[in-house]
């Protein structure tokens, strides 16, 4: 709930720029803290931030602090309230009975931060009091870190903290109705049994009160450390830190590598699409049981961008050889399940490398989505819709262009398909008798993000 409601924050006021949301009440976050970067093992996924119990003082030797001046300022009072509704029916006639279903879920989530202050580092005696500093390179942090290629250090130059105390407020109200009889387990509500013309309703209220002086979103400095512990800051925004080991040492990155410049962005995608083919198809090539289990339990996971996150992390963990912990997985316990069942499924694959990299490239890719198209992919994992969804992908990074016939879009897929395409920066539009997509050039890997997604899941839809 916090970590959705500052990454909404930092969406909202500071899109594409330095700002990092800040995604547990638990991080104490002040300037000159040190945060570790950890890069992503694909090269369209955001990199993660770590924060640490140190600042910058704590692993430099010397008995000399570096007391850079913090200036404060004003940044903007801030209430932000966002919202949802997801509605859908569905019916079917039997021999000797008829049934028909319906439900609606509608979600507000409300972020009263009020009057909030910027503090910021004066970045110029920083500079000047790092010119002779030296890190402490036997220190724990520093050793640990290093051991690991894929991370660097960054320090905390500025952040955004709330002047006053402050709420997060999020309201579900959840529904259905039943005509008929019939027995359900819904992924949101407990078993439940429906008689005639029966209807179930929960609503949850949930205010969490945010403390004065909390942290919201910071900014970093990276730093380029050298083997005798000199460092340097990264003082330009297109520029990252690390270790000079690092560039002896062997890094390995999964990912897609750049197109060139003249590329249309139709063939980007193509050519992204094409290097990571071999995972779609090896998913594909699963059992047909295993594969509608993955989908069933993926089409639940989407539901929850918590449990989306939880399970990123998770399979993070067994790609770094370790053993995930479900016990510090920050989501329910139906989630919980959720995402043991995936695991176990992944276990019982008879190729769990590769499968784990499939997983993981389809899961880091909903990681990234924003939260509006990663609702409603949560709509889209039918059969039929996903088929359709498939054949959209297909013509983004193709023509461009499909005729309408062949692109199995009833009119209830196509809202839904209209509506997720356009959240990744690509537009549908019916031509007569064709269906146009086309991609709006925008700053991000939101289309490529929407492809590699909707690949994924339609692999686990393939019945052959």
């Amino acid at each position: 709930m916090f970590a959705t409601a500052t990454r909404d924050f930092v969406e909202e006021v500071d899109h594409g720029g330095q700002l990092i949301p800040v995604s547990s009440l638990n991080d104490t976050i002040a300037v000159l803290t040190v945060v570790v970067k950890r890069k992503s093992f694909w090269r369209w996924q955001k990199p993660k931030y770590i924060p640490t119990d140190f600042n910058l003082n704590d692993i430099l030797t010397g008995d000399t602090p570096i007391t850079p001046g913090v200036t404060e300022a004003v940044f903007i009072t801030y209430n932000g309230k966002y919202g949802g509704n997801i509605q859908g029916k569905a019916g079917a006639n039997f021999p000797h009975s008829n049934l028909s279903l319906e439900g609606k879920d509608s979600s507000t989530l409300q972020s009263s931060f009020g009057s909030l202050k910027k503090e910021e580092v004066d970045v110029q005696k920083l500079l000047r009091d790092s010119k002779d500093g030296v890190l402490d390179m036997s220190h724990s942090l520093v050793q640990q870190t290093k051991e690991k290629h894929r991370q660097s250090f960054g320090i905390v130059k500025e952040r955004i903290v709330n002047t006053q105390p402050c709420s997060v407020i999020e309201e579900v109200q959840q529904g259905g109705q039943c005509g008929g009889g019939l027995s359900l387990c819904g992924p949101k509500i407990s078993k439940f049994s429906l008689k005639e013309n029966a209807s179930l309703s929960k609503d949850s209220d949930i205010t969490m009160e945010i403390p004065i002086h909390t942290t919201l979103a910071y900014a970093l400095l990276e730093l380029e450390i050298k083997h005798n512990g000199h460092y340097e800051l990264c003082l330009m925004a297109d520029t990252s830190g690390g270790f000079e080991v690092d560039d002896h040492a062997g890094k390995t990155q999964f990912g897609v590598s750049g197109s060139p410049p003249d590329a249309s962005e139709n063939s980007h995608l193509r050519q992204e699409l094409e290097r990571l083919k071999d995972h779609f198809q090896l998913l594909s090539a699963l059992p047909v049981t295993t594969k509608s289990s993955l989908r069933q339990h993926f089409a639940k996971v989407v539901e929850d961008e918590e449990a989306v996150t939880s399970l990123q992390s998770v399979l993070d963990q067994m790609y770094l050889k370790k053993i995930p912990a479900l016990g510090n997985v920050t989501t329910t316990e139906s989630q919980k399940q959720n995402i043991q069942a995936i695991l176990d499924l992944l276990e019982q694959s008879g190729q769990v490398e590769s499968v784990l990299i499939a997983l993981h490239l389809i899961v880091s890719a909903m990681d990234e989505m924003t939260d509006d198209c990663l609702a409603v992919l949560g709509m889209c994992c039918s059969l039929p819709v996903l088929q359709a969804l498939e054949l959209l992908v297909q013509c983004v990074s193709g023509k461009g262009e499909m005729p309408l016939s062949s692109a199995g879009l009833t009119e209830d897929i196509y809202e839904k398909a209209e509506y997720l395409f356009a959240s990744s920066n690509v537009s549908l539009k019916r031509d007569g008798d064709a269906i146009k997509t086309e991609i709006n050039h925008q700053l991000g890997n939101l289309p490529l993000i929407l492809c590699i997604a909707v690949r994924g899941l339609a692999s686990l839809a393939h019945c052959v």
